[in-house]
């Protein structure tokens, strides 16, 4: 049973990313459709292939540290939830917790930053916006892999 109440936080937690999965999703698939539909305007569609590529080869520079990020992020969550933990312990937890926060909002705003900075330019929009769109993707499904991969030990 302490398993199971332990747990429950970051069941939820998994719900609601995967819900978000499906809505990032979506919003790629209209959001490459619109790309798409821009280049073909512009008599260049090739360049499109050769976003996705970019976004694609960019993706799996990154995944790696993703991934180790999200494993952490999940050992200090379930760490967290358990109820005989001391307030030195608690408290080195939610100051990783606070940094945690801090990167991964710090890294919302580089991207949001840099694709309101970009020109105008549909090839580095396209890959600046599919960059994004797939590092949350990648950050949510790897919380989701390690979550469920440590719940089952």
């Amino acid at each position: 049973m302490a398993d199971t109440t332990r747990y429950q936080k970051i069941a939820k937690t998994i719900k609601i990313f995967a819900m978000a999965q499906g809505a990032l999703i979506l919003m790629l698939v209209y959001m490459a459709v619109q790309f798409q539909a821009k280049f073909q305007a512009l008599g260049i569609p090739g360049r499109f292939m050769n976003a996705v590529v970019a976004s694609f080869v960019i993706q799996m520079v990154l995944f790696y540290p993703i991934y180790r990020f999200a494993s952490k992020e999940v050992e200090r969550d379930l760490a967290m939830s358990t109820s005989n933990l001391s307030s030195e312990e608690l408290k080195a937890y939610t100051k990783k917790k606070r940094m945690g926060d801090i990167v991964k909002v710090s890294v919302f705003f580089f991207f949001g930053m840099f694709i309101l900075q970009a020109p105008s330019i549909p090839i580095v929009l396209s890959v600046l916006y599919f960059s994004f769109v797939l590092t949350v993707l990648s950050y949510l499904q790897c919380y989701n892999f390690a979550a469920k991969k440590l719940m089952r030990q």
